[in-house]
């Protein structure tokens, strides 16, 4: 895959069309939205601060893929990435100020997102560090050479010293060269040795968790807390490929420069951080007088609204700016509309896309056409336990046009429909495939209906199965 740098909008789409069939609109939105990011970082200072992003507003059923094109999107512009529920903010216990910790948990995730990449970078050395402190822990103990009391000469003992000092060096080279070399190998990773380990101050901190602060400011305070008591450490005995895990991470974290970690993963959530926002028409009631809940729907808008708007928030890490997010809402809106959302909050959501329902072709796509298709996963974990399987043309149509006729009768969940009639079809061959003497299984549209059929068409069990 290209730099996201350099991806056009029609690259973007392409690599959307890679994990996602059809929704050809949304996809052309969220391509746009994700190339003005990069002409923005090319223009002036002055200029960036006034160009906002486009935010959107997806409208379609649930298993269409609204999600999932979001995701992908954030993975192919290496950008932060966070799927928030709006109802989440209707809860008993929930305040206005909650809404803050979209961001404080974006920035949790940018920093993990930093981390991972700079522990990649000082991979190398944290293993050559890694290497030499096993070494010193699994060598034996020197023993201090016993000189005679017979009187010697000041000249021979100088001589004698120098010339033991040379043969411990190169016995310890030797040493050190066969431990690196088992090591290596494996041949060491059951012996047990001693391991001096920091333990946790989470009994004394876990205290602060429990005095009324919500669940962000108590995770928070608590670990500010641990950061002025000193850690305790204890001498554990372990098996040397435990050791090397807890060493290999410690000697990451003394290469990696936290501060500046930080900083980039700020800068991140302020110029390519992603917010999903499902549900959004779930929250979309105006206040009508008479309604607690329209009320507390448009409460949960206001809250939303500073913070897709452009607001500073306060992290442990420092001040965080939200004016150049980008803003993703999802929601049916079956029975609220877009234009129910209140005013301010709609100005912000200037771009909207509906996504359609998937049809039987596009069931026959999904099983087949992407890289993580399901059929193709179904395949390979059968493959593990040495079962080569296969599906039928007829057997894919087959799983299509069931899928379409359930979410037809049923409740409507779009692509994970499939999932479940996948699940149940190969439920027996998956329970019996470590030990099933025929490795290789075709799957026919007959098999499809012996199997599905009865289910969906008995109503009753089809709400509690499929």
């Amino acid at each position: 895959m290209m730099e996201p740098d350099h991806l056009t909008p029609r690259q973007i789409v392409k690599e959307l069309d890679q994990y996602i069939i059809g929704q050809s609109e949304a996809k052309r939105a969220v391509a746009i939205a994700l190339r003005n990011r990069i002409r923005r970082m090319k223009l002036t200072p002055e200029l960036q601060e006034d160009v906002i992003p486009k935010n959107i507003i997806m409208i379609g059923p649930t298993g269409v893929g609204k999600t999932e094109i979001s995701r992908r999107l954030a993975k192919i512009a290496n950008a932060p990435f966070l799927k928030v529920e709006a109802t989440r903010y209707t809860e008993v216990g929930y305040v206005g100020k909650d809404v803050e910790s979209i961001i404080r948990d974006l920035v949790e995730i940018s920093i993990n997102m930093v981390k991972a990449e700079r522990m990649e970078t000082v991979m190398p050395q944290a293993e050559k560090a890694t290497t030499d402190r096993l070494i010193e822990l699994l060598k034996p103990s020197k023993k201090i050479r016993r000189y005679t009391n017979r009187p010697v000469s000041h000249e021979f003992q100088e001589i004698s010293q120098v010339d033991w000092k040379r043969q411990e060096d190169e016995r310890w080279t030797r040493i050190r060269e066969k431990l690196k070399q088992q090591l290596e190998l494996g041949e060491l990773d059951d012996t047990f040795i001693e391991l001096e380990v920091k333990e946790s101050n989470a009994p004394m901190t876990e205290i602060f968790g429990m005095v009324g602060f919500d669940e962000s400011m108590g995770r928070d305070f608590r670990e500010m807390v641990g950061q002025f008591i000193p850690p305790r450490t204890k001498d554990r005995k372990m098996k040397v490929s435990e050791a090397k895990r807890i060493i290999l991470a410690e000697e990451m974290e003394k290469l990696i420069d936290r501060e500046s970690v930080t900083q980039e993963a700020i800068h991140r959530v302020e110029n390519q951080g992603i917010v999903f926002l499902d549900e959004l028409d779930k929250v979309a009631g105006r206040e009508t007088g008479h309604s607690g809940l329209d009320v507390s729907r448009e409460g949960v808008q206001r809250d939303l609204l500073p913070i897709v708007e452009g607001a500073t928030v306060a992290t442990k890490h420092g001040m965080v700016h939200s004016n150049h997010i980008l803003f993703i809402a999802a929601g049916a809106f079956n029975v609220a509309k877009p234009s129910d959302l209140i005013p301010e909050l709609q100005g912000r959501f200037p771009i909207r896309v509906e996504l359609a329902s998937l049809t039987k072709d596009d069931f026959v796509k999904i099983l087949t056409q992407p890289q993580n298709a399901l059929i193709k996963q179904y395949i390979a974990l059968l493959a593990t336990e040495g079962v080569e399987l296969e599906f039928t043309p007829d057997a894919i149509e087959t799983l299509a046009e069931l899928a379409q006729k359930v979410n037809q009768s049923m409740e409507n969940i779009g692509a994970r429909r499939l999932h479940t009639l996948l699940e149940k079809l190969l439920e027996d061959i998956s329970y019996q495939a470590p030990e099933t003497d025929s490795k290789k299984l075709l799957i026919t549209g007959d098999m499809v209906k012996d199997k599905l059929s009865p289910l969906v068409k008995d109503e009753d069990l089809s709400k509690y199965i499929l």
